[in-house]
Protein backbone atom coordinates (compact mmCIF):
# COMPACT_ATOMS: atom_id res chain seq x y z
CA UNK A 1 0.00 0.00 0.00
CA UNK A 2 0.79 3.58 -1.04
CA UNK A 3 -0.31 6.16 1.41
CA UNK A 4 0.40 10.24 -0.02
CA UNK A 5 -0.14 12.98 3.03
CA UNK A 6 -0.86 16.48 1.44
CA UNK A 7 1.79 16.12 -1.18
CA UNK A 8 2.92 19.35 -3.33
CA UNK A 9 6.07 19.59 -5.58
CA UNK A 10 6.81 23.31 -6.68
CA UNK A 11 9.47 24.50 -9.31
CA UNK A 12 10.59 28.40 -9.15
CA UNK A 13 11.27 29.70 -12.83
CA UNK A 14 12.34 33.67 -12.40
CA UNK A 15 10.01 34.77 -10.26
CA UNK A 16 7.15 32.69 -10.61
CA UNK A 17 6.41 29.49 -8.42
CA UNK A 18 4.96 26.34 -10.68
CA UNK A 19 3.15 24.20 -8.55
CA UNK A 20 3.07 20.69 -10.08
CA UNK A 21 1.57 19.30 -7.04
CA UNK A 22 -0.75 21.27 -5.17
CA UNK A 23 -1.59 18.87 -1.99
CA UNK A 24 -2.58 15.50 -3.02
CA UNK A 25 -3.97 13.07 -0.64
CA UNK A 26 -4.54 9.51 -1.88
CA UNK A 27 -3.72 5.69 -1.00
CA UNK A 28 -3.13 3.05 -3.43
CA UNK A 29 -4.31 -0.22 -2.04
CA UNK A 30 -3.04 -3.72 -2.66
CA UNK A 31 -4.22 -5.02 -5.75
CA UNK A 32 -5.68 -2.05 -6.84
CA UNK A 33 -5.71 -1.19 -10.54
CA UNK A 34 -5.95 3.05 -10.32
CA UNK A 35 -6.18 4.78 -13.39
CA UNK A 36 -5.09 8.53 -13.43
CA UNK A 37 -6.77 10.72 -16.28
CA UNK A 38 -5.75 14.25 -17.06
CA UNK A 39 -4.32 16.48 -19.58
CA UNK A 40 -0.94 17.67 -19.87
CA UNK A 41 0.35 19.75 -17.03
CA UNK A 42 -1.60 18.18 -14.72
CA UNK A 43 0.61 16.76 -12.37
CA UNK A 44 0.20 12.76 -13.71
CA UNK A 45 3.54 11.99 -14.63
CA UNK A 46 4.98 14.16 -11.84
CA UNK A 47 3.01 11.88 -9.31
CA UNK A 48 4.08 8.70 -10.48
CA UNK A 49 7.58 9.79 -10.16
CA UNK A 50 7.66 10.26 -6.35
CA UNK A 51 5.42 7.14 -6.44
CA UNK A 52 8.36 5.74 -7.53
CA UNK A 53 11.27 7.39 -5.49
CA UNK A 54 13.02 8.68 -8.85
CA UNK A 55 12.28 12.61 -7.30
CA UNK A 56 11.34 14.35 -4.23
CA UNK A 57 8.75 15.93 -3.04
CA UNK A 58 8.65 19.79 -1.92
CA UNK A 59 6.91 18.94 0.80
CA UNK A 60 4.49 15.94 2.03
CA UNK A 61 4.89 12.44 2.58
CA UNK A 62 4.52 8.85 0.75
CA UNK A 63 4.60 5.73 3.05
CA UNK A 64 5.21 2.53 1.76
CA UNK A 65 5.81 -0.65 3.75
CA UNK A 66 9.74 0.17 3.44
CA UNK A 67 9.10 3.44 5.50
CA UNK A 68 8.57 7.50 4.06
CA UNK A 69 10.52 7.93 0.62
CA UNK A 70 11.09 11.13 1.52
CA UNK A 71 13.47 9.73 4.60
CA UNK A 72 15.53 7.36 2.61
CA UNK A 73 19.06 7.77 1.77
CA UNK A 74 19.85 7.32 -1.92
CA UNK A 75 20.80 3.79 -2.03
CA UNK A 76 17.61 3.17 0.47
CA UNK A 77 15.36 4.26 -2.43
CA UNK A 78 17.29 2.62 -5.29
CA UNK A 79 16.69 -0.37 -3.33
CA UNK A 80 13.15 0.12 -2.88
CA UNK A 81 12.94 0.94 -7.12
CA UNK A 82 14.89 -2.33 -7.40
CA UNK A 83 12.93 -4.48 -5.17
CA UNK A 84 9.20 -2.75 -5.13
CA UNK A 85 8.85 -0.81 -8.20
CA UNK A 86 8.23 -1.78 -11.61
CA UNK A 87 7.50 0.98 -14.32
CA UNK A 88 6.59 1.25 -18.05
CA UNK A 89 6.96 4.56 -20.16
CA UNK A 90 5.47 6.10 -22.96
CA UNK A 91 8.97 6.05 -25.00
CA UNK A 92 10.20 2.33 -24.03
CA UNK A 93 13.28 3.50 -22.60
CA UNK A 94 14.68 0.43 -24.18
CA UNK A 95 18.85 0.71 -24.62
CA UNK A 96 19.36 0.51 -28.75
CA UNK A 97 22.39 -1.48 -28.87
CA UNK A 98 21.37 -4.25 -26.23
CA UNK A 99 18.74 -7.20 -27.80
CA UNK A 100 15.35 -7.75 -26.29
CA UNK A 101 16.85 -10.33 -23.78
CA UNK A 102 19.44 -7.90 -22.80
CA UNK A 103 17.26 -5.39 -22.07
CA UNK A 104 15.09 -7.03 -19.81
CA UNK A 105 18.26 -8.27 -18.33
CA UNK A 106 18.98 -4.90 -17.27
CA UNK A 107 15.50 -4.74 -14.86
CA UNK A 108 17.82 -7.21 -12.34
CA UNK A 109 20.88 -5.70 -12.92
CA UNK A 110 20.40 -4.43 -8.98
CA UNK A 111 19.73 -8.03 -7.49
CA UNK A 112 22.58 -10.06 -5.92
CA UNK A 113 22.06 -12.82 -8.36
CA UNK A 114 24.44 -14.35 -11.45
CA UNK A 115 24.24 -13.17 -14.63
CA UNK A 116 23.44 -17.14 -15.64
CA UNK A 117 20.25 -16.57 -13.70
CA UNK A 118 19.33 -13.13 -14.81
CA UNK A 119 19.27 -14.13 -18.11
CA UNK A 120 17.31 -17.38 -17.36
CA UNK A 121 14.61 -15.21 -15.49
CA UNK A 122 14.71 -12.70 -18.75
CA UNK A 123 14.17 -15.03 -21.27
CA UNK A 124 11.03 -16.92 -19.32
CA UNK A 125 9.68 -13.08 -19.03
CA UNK A 126 9.98 -12.28 -22.45
CA UNK A 127 8.38 -15.61 -22.99
CA UNK A 128 5.63 -15.32 -20.73
CA UNK A 129 4.91 -11.75 -23.02
CA UNK A 130 5.08 -13.95 -26.05
CA UNK A 131 8.10 -12.69 -27.03
CA UNK A 132 10.45 -15.69 -26.95
CA UNK A 133 11.21 -15.78 -30.65
CA UNK A 134 12.21 -12.48 -30.39
CA UNK A 135 14.91 -12.12 -27.49
CA UNK A 136 17.78 -12.01 -29.78
CA UNK A 137 17.02 -8.81 -31.32
CA UNK A 138 17.48 -5.06 -30.84
CA UNK A 139 14.73 -2.45 -30.44
CA UNK A 140 14.95 -1.04 -33.87
CA UNK A 141 14.39 -4.41 -35.50
CA UNK A 142 11.13 -4.17 -32.73
CA UNK A 143 7.53 -3.09 -33.51
CA UNK A 144 6.32 -0.36 -31.28
CA UNK A 145 3.94 -2.88 -29.45
CA UNK A 146 7.11 -5.34 -29.33
CA UNK A 147 8.97 -2.83 -27.83
CA UNK A 148 6.34 -1.93 -24.85
CA UNK A 149 6.29 -5.90 -24.12
CA UNK A 150 10.47 -5.94 -23.75
CA UNK A 151 9.98 -2.92 -21.73
CA UNK A 152 7.06 -4.62 -19.75
CA UNK A 153 9.05 -7.69 -19.72
CA UNK A 154 12.10 -5.45 -18.09
CA UNK A 155 9.33 -4.06 -15.54
CA UNK A 156 7.94 -7.36 -14.41
CA UNK A 157 11.35 -9.50 -14.63
CA UNK A 158 12.23 -8.24 -10.68
CA UNK A 159 8.57 -9.27 -9.17
CA UNK A 160 7.25 -6.15 -8.14
CA UNK A 161 5.19 -5.50 -5.56
CA UNK A 162 3.24 -2.29 -7.48
CA UNK A 163 4.21 -1.47 -11.38
CA UNK A 164 3.61 2.11 -12.40
CA UNK A 165 2.86 2.71 -16.33
CA UNK A 166 3.44 6.26 -17.15
CA UNK A 167 0.80 6.26 -21.08
CA UNK A 168 2.07 2.90 -21.59
CA UNK A 169 0.22 2.97 -25.46
CA UNK A 170 0.99 6.89 -26.03
CA UNK A 171 3.29 5.52 -29.10
CA UNK A 172 0.99 2.55 -30.41
CA UNK A 173 -1.74 2.06 -32.80
CA UNK A 174 -4.96 1.65 -31.80
CA UNK A 175 -5.12 -2.17 -31.99
CA UNK A 176 -1.81 -2.79 -30.07
CA UNK A 177 -2.54 -0.22 -27.50
CA UNK A 178 -5.60 -2.81 -27.24
CA UNK A 179 -3.30 -5.51 -27.04
CA UNK A 180 -1.44 -3.64 -24.00
CA UNK A 181 -3.92 -2.90 -22.43
CA UNK A 182 -5.14 -6.82 -22.44
CA UNK A 183 -1.69 -7.23 -20.83
CA UNK A 184 -2.21 -5.19 -17.84
CA UNK A 185 -5.97 -6.55 -17.27
CA UNK A 186 -4.05 -10.26 -16.93
CA UNK A 187 -1.70 -8.53 -14.58
CA UNK A 188 -3.99 -7.25 -12.35
CA UNK A 189 -6.00 -10.62 -12.59
CA UNK A 190 -3.02 -12.30 -11.46
CA UNK A 191 -3.14 -9.60 -8.27
CA UNK A 192 -0.49 -7.32 -9.61
CA UNK A 193 -0.87 -3.48 -7.92
CA UNK A 194 -1.24 -1.32 -10.88
CA UNK A 195 -1.43 2.15 -11.08
CA UNK A 196 -1.42 3.42 -14.96
CA UNK A 197 -1.51 7.50 -15.93
CA UNK A 198 -2.90 8.16 -19.08
CA UNK A 199 -4.95 10.63 -21.68
CA UNK A 200 -7.11 7.70 -22.60
CA UNK A 201 -10.29 7.20 -20.28
CA UNK A 202 -11.25 4.07 -21.77
CA UNK A 203 -7.56 2.26 -21.86
CA UNK A 204 -8.12 -1.01 -19.33
CA UNK A 205 -11.91 0.06 -18.43
CA UNK A 206 -13.15 -3.10 -17.61
CA UNK A 207 -10.22 -3.94 -15.50
CA UNK A 208 -10.00 -0.51 -13.46
CA UNK A 209 -10.92 -0.74 -9.94
CA UNK A 210 -10.72 3.03 -9.51
CA UNK A 211 -10.32 5.97 -11.26
CA UNK A 212 -9.38 9.75 -11.09
CA UNK A 213 -8.39 12.95 -12.63
CA UNK A 214 -6.13 15.27 -12.05
CA UNK A 215 -6.24 19.21 -13.02
CA UNK A 216 -3.36 21.76 -12.27
CA UNK A 217 -1.82 19.60 -9.99
CA UNK A 218 -4.72 18.56 -7.69
CA UNK A 219 -7.34 15.50 -7.86
CA UNK A 220 -10.34 17.03 -9.31
CA UNK A 221 -12.38 13.72 -8.93
CA UNK A 222 -12.22 10.75 -7.56
CA UNK A 223 -15.67 9.93 -8.82
CA UNK A 224 -15.06 6.38 -10.94
CA UNK A 225 -15.18 4.48 -7.60
CA UNK A 226 -15.30 1.10 -8.44
CA UNK A 227 -16.01 -1.98 -10.14
CA UNK A 228 -16.62 -4.76 -8.62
Amino acid sequence: MLQISDLYKTYQTGEQIIRALDGINLTVNDGEFLRIVGTSGSGKSTLLNLMAGLDTPSSGRISTAQGLLSEMSSSELARYRANEVGMVFQSFNLVPYRTALQNVEMGLLFHNISRAERLDRAADALSQLGLADRANHRPATLSGGEQQRVALARALVKKPKILLADEPTGNLDETTSGEIAKLFADLHGDGLTIVMVTHDSTLAAASITRALRMSYGKISDQSGEVKR
